[in-house]
């Protein structure tokens, strides 16, 4: 059967039937790469929604794209925002503001996503970069915003480093859809970065990622051979072995007698 791009009402008759898969991608060879392994969902950075050649790479991926509430202004900017980048193809867009500007943008029926749990951009309301929930008090707080983002009108809500049980409860308690990322099977959707999966990550590799592939060795390699091959290129030029016969345009013998000709008719110095 021949994929087809999923709308919101698609995904949401989802729920409960089954695990869907979802990546953070940054590159159009990345999104290419998930459109080709059948990913589900895809999270972009702004710049590579609006990219001419996104959605040719990515015909199929569900698409998410967002700013956080810090870099988008007010609520009145962030819709202005998110209606240039769904005319660009976007398919929903992550709000990790208030359910107040969550709701203005639902009210204009734009696809809402929200964001609990481990949220980096309001980390410090939180305690910082560590895992939410842990204790019963605050897994029930949890449920109510996951609630409150619901009923401000958001479809999903990426639900972050939020221990597998609190998730799972919350999971069948809400209509929304949840998004996990480190937050255990009983989400919707399973969520990892495209780096920490191909091992490319710099720093701080999270706890709930997977690494697939080893892609830095790889990188390495490919930055050797490719200074290895400049290199080359510098020494055959310093030395005259570049370029050879078969890398030049040559005049025929009687263009060439006839060209020197001319130079010498009109007085050019010779070298």
């Amino acid at each position: 059967m021949t994929r087809k791009l999923p709308t919101v009402a698609d995904l949401r008759a989802r729920k409960g039937r089954g695990r869907m898969t979802m990546l953070r991608v940054f590159t159009l060879d990345e999104a290419a790469a998930a459109e080709a392994a059948g990913i589900d969902i895809v999270s972009v950075p702004p710049e590579l929604m609006l990219d001419p050649g996104y959605r040719e790479a990515a015909p199929t991926l569900f698409s998410m794209t967002g700013k956080t509430h810090l870099e988008a202004g007010t609520a009145d900017d962030y819709l202005r925002w998110a209606g240039s980048v769904m005319h660009a193809g976007a398919d929903a867009i992550y709000c990790s503001g208030s359910c107040q500007t969550i709701g203005h943008l639902a009210r204009e029926h734009i696809p809402v996503v929200g964001h609990v749990g481990l949220v980096p951009s309001r980390a410090t309301w939180t305690g910082g970069f560590r895992a939410v929930g842990k204790s019963a008090d605050e897994a029930l707080a949890l449920l109510d915003e996951v609630r409150a983002a619901e009923a401000a009108g958001a479809f999903a809500v990426e639900i972050e480093v939020v221990p597998e049980e609190v998730a799972t409860e919350i999971a069948g308690r809400v209509d929304i859809l949840l998004w996990g990322m480190g937050a255990g099977a009983g989400c919707d959707a399973q969520y990892l970065f495209a780096n920490d999966l191909l091992g490319y990550t710099t720093g701080h590799v999270p706890r709930h990622s997977k690494v697939y592939r080893d892609f830095a060795a790889e990188y390495a390699r490919l930055q050797g051979e490719r200074i290895a091959a400049f290199a080359e290129f510098r020494a055959e030029v310093e030395s005259g072995a570049y370029p050879e016969e078969r890398h030049l345009v040559r005049l025929s013998d009687a263009e060439r007698t006839r060209f020197l000709k001319l130079l010498h008719d009109a007085g050019a110095p010779g070298s």
